[in-house]
């Protein structure tokens, strides 16, 4: 049995070593029982799929570069009815998937050199325990923005143009958030650079994520419920295989992927900031009996040291205000120290009545 060694910061400022199975060579052995430590209990497993789905709105963002007037009032008024009612919507951009499978396909000793210390790298991140549930995944995480917080020793010198093609990546996902950002500003009435300036310097991260086939997907989950902590989430699903699903009028709902597009949903910061009128959904993952399935999600946030609130243009007598301000790095400590429990983390900014 290969182990992924797993370093983490405990609360008193010690470090605290676990060695967790990496999920890929789990998988390889078909076991015919699953090891207890990735069995959820009843009440906490997947339940079962719905047979239909509901289409989420699609965006092509083509349609704000040098269209008419009339084309970008459409699209920014699917883009307020995603956010308001759905969290989640679709654009369509080139893909990444490619190198992030080369990776992974790679030889297990190649891969834990990159094995996860804290948060960066290889491995299962926020294990917390010995006997914490774990779930069926393996996962590279990266740091990107800001460029001095980046670790680059758990940045893969294979392929050989892995960190080339990240980069680029970045750089154009950073963009497309920035546009995002700006719609969302204007579509809620604030000034079109609101938002970017309430994040002061941005935070963006990286996770691909690895999903192996499971004989009983019943019993395990790939990600637990929960929202996203940072301001948007970008992501990259696999083509063919639905494992993504999102919580609607109390319903988990399948997202189905679209060959060459992107899932992007609200996350934490963005609901704080717009007192709600904009929501973080939570959303879950589950796996496939058959197949394996790779995901690549980059995580836009505000900088830790940025300190975040309602915008104050949106708060009168007829909308109070719900959330308080606070430091991003608090909710950050907050977010990371506390396990995924559906949407509960966001109650650390909410004001109580």
């Amino acid at each position: 049995m290969f182990n992924s060694a797993i370093v983490l910061d405990q609360s008193d400022g010690t470090s605290k070593r676990f060695s967790i199975p990496v999920v890929q060579e789990l998988a390889s052995q078909h076991l015919q029982s699953l090891p207890q430590r990735y069995i959820r209990s009843e009440k906490e497993r997947p339940s079962a799929c719905p047979t239909s789905h509901l289409d989420i709105p699609i965006i092509d963002m083509n349609m704000f570069l040098g269209e008419s007037d009339i084309c970008r009032q459409k699209e920014m008024e699917k883009i307020g009815i995603a956010c308001k009612e759905w969290g989640f919507f679709q654009s369509l951009l080139d893909r990444i998937k490619g190198i992030m499978r080369e990776f992974i396909q790679l030889p297990l000793e190649e891969k834990l050199k990159y094995e996860v210390q804290e948060r960066d790298g290889y491995g299962q991140a926020f294990i917390a325990s010995d006997n914490q549930k774990l779930d069926w995944v393996d996962r590279m995480y990266l740091t990107i923005l800001p460029t001095e917080n980046r670790q680059m020793k758990f940045w893969p010198e294979k392929p050989v143009d892995f960190r080339e093609t990240l980069d680029q990546y970045a750089t154009e996902i950073q963009k497309l958030c920035n546009t995002v950002l700006r719609l969302l500003s204007e579509n809620i009435g604030l000034k079109s650079d609101y938002f970017i300036n309430m994040h002061g310097e941005i935070s963006l991260s990286i996770r691909c994520n690895y999903y192996p086939p499971c004989h009983r997907p019943d019993l395990v989950f790939v990600l637990s419920p929960h929202s996203d902590g940072g301001s948007l989430t970008v992501l990259l699903q696999d083509d063919e295989i639905t494992g993504l699903q999102i919580c609607k009028d109390g319903e988990w709902i399948p997202v189905q992927p679209i060959p060459g597009a992107l899932v992007i949903n609200i996350g934490d910061m963005l609901e704080v900031m717009s007192n709600g009128k904009y929501e973080s959904i939570e959303h879950q993952a589950v796996t496939n009996m058959h197949k394996d399935r790779i995901s690549v999600a980059m995580f836009y946030a505000p900088g830790k040291n940025t300190e975040v609130g309602p915008a104050p243009e949106l708060i009168d007598e007829l909308h109070p205000c719900h959330y308080r301000r606070f430091i991003v790095g608090d909710y950050l400590q907050h977010f990371l120290s506390n396990k995924f429990d559906r949407k509960k983390k966001i109650e650390f900014a909410k004001i109580m009545s």
